[in-house]
């Protein structure tokens, strides 16, 4: 089975240094979890599609992370990892 690639920006990298660690555990396994099993991650708490090949998830109360597809190359870019606040959504 071939998986996903999933990347993101050095922005998105900067917020997750700025979580909690047990957060940038979350995001952490969350990236695997797309890696492994694709962009569809309904046991992720609040998961939700958002627009046409975007969804969110929040990594716990104020921490969430939000990305879009690309399944012509099997991608996945996560756009967004911060606190839900200021999430572009």
């Amino acid at each position: 089975m071939v998986g996903w690639r999933v990347f993101y920006r050095k922005k998105v990298q900067k917020n997750v240094m700025k979580m909690p660690l047990k957060e940038q555990k979350r995001f952490a396994n969350l990236v695997e979890d797309l890696e492994r099993k694709g962009p569809i991650r309904s046991e992720w708490r609040n998961f939700s599609q958002l627009h046409k090949n975007e969804y969110h998830c929040h990594l716990s109360y104020s921490w969430v992370a939000c990305w879009r597809v690309e399944d012509a190359y099997l991608e996945i870019e996560v756009y967004y990892a911060g606190s839900r606040e200021k999430a572009p959504y």
